[in-house]
């Protein structure tokens, strides 16, 4: 009787674990690791490892953002996280000039780049009354000039104590991946244990049952996007110190990059459901797909196919299984 008491515990224990949305990105960033290794005999996998949470730390970051923005419900969407990225980046290292002991100089520059851009996406769509997805657009077209008039062509190099943290680790762990991961409990905790968690919640469930119940939703929407603006800057400033400078096309991949590891990671897009593991695995994945794919040898535009193909795949299954709960 005990054993079959504990037969059906495990099999609970196994359900429930398989019924949670992040499941489904670890799973498949698990697989490619495993791939990928296969694919080289299993050297470097330490090598891989730092790799992955080096690069997927940026895209944790930029998705964290925009799971947010989805979050507040369909037709919520920031377009803008590129030029976002390239602004803030090329204005904090250009602020900063290569001095040491600027980093915080510029990181404050950055972070008022967001929250310039986050208020004025904002203010478009409010105030316009346009459609989120042609406010940002139309704000990125802005942001990417301000860029290039700021930054002339030239690739502007970080201080060097600052490049060496970006591109230094702690125990044994990338330091941008400390910062994506400190960012991502901080709004684990916002999203299940504060007030404004639960209202952006509400918002994105149903707009108007939300404001009837005195949810202050213009609030809620003007913090979310700041916030994914925030993010962004902040990205792009860690991504400009980590990669050797700011280039005007150093935010280009993030844009569907922030939009793919939101619906890998098991987040709704009708908006109301936000899933911060999630979007850190997929975060993973994304980055050890692209290294898998590399180490078969194969040509950019297969690459893009074979990776889309396998997002709408990873997205039809784990659709599927929310389907039967």
């Amino acid at each position: 009787m005990s054993a079959q008491s504990a037969s059906r515990k495990s099999g609970f224990s196994f359900a429930a674990l398989t019924s949670r949305p992040w499941i489904w990105s670890w799973t498949a960033a698990a697989l490619a690791f495993s791939a990928t290794l296969w694919l080289t005999s299993g050297r470097g996998a330490g090598e891989l490892a730092y790799a992955a949470l080096s690069f997927g730390a940026f895209a944790a970051i930029v998705g964290l953002g925009q799971m947010l923005v989805i979050t507040l419900g369909p037709g919520n969407i920031d377009l803008s996280v590129p030029a976002t990225m390239t602004l803030a980046a090329t204005l904090a290292l250009r602020a900063m000039g290569t001095e040491p002991g600027t980093a915080f100089y510029g990181l404050f520059i950055a972070l008022a780049t967001g929250l310039g851009v986050g208020l004025a996406n904002y203010a478009l769509i409010f105030l316009l009354r346009l459609p989120p997805i042609i406010a940002t657009l139309a704000a990125s077209l802005i942001y990417q000039s301000i860029a290039i008039w700021s930054n002339r062509g030239l690739r502007i190099k970080p201080p060097e104590g600052l490049a060496d943290f970006s591109t230094g680790r702690f125990l044994h762990i990338p330091n941008v991946a400390w910062i994506a991961l400190a960012l991502a409990i901080l709004l684990w905790i916002l999203l299940e244990r504060m007030t404004w968690g639960r209202w952006l919640l509400a918002t994105g469930q149903n707009l108007r049952a939300a404001r009837l119940a005195g949810v202050p939703v213009e609030a809620v929407r003007a913090t979310t996007y700041i916030t994914v603006a925030l993010f962004a800057s902040l990205a792009g400033f860690l991504l400009a110190s980590f990669s050797g400078g700011a280039a005007l096309n150093m935010g280009a991949e993030y844009l569907l990059m922030s939009i793919a590891v939101v619906v890998i990671g098991g987040c709704s897009v009708a908006g109301g459901d936000s899933n911060v593991p999630g979007v850190w695995g997929a975060a993973l994945f994304m980055f050890l797909v692209v290294s898998m794919l590399n180490s078969y040898g194969t040509g950019a535009g297969v690459r893009m196919v074979l990776t889309g193909t396998i997002i709408i795949a990873i997205v039809i299954a784990a659709s599927t299984r929310r389907s039967k709960q």
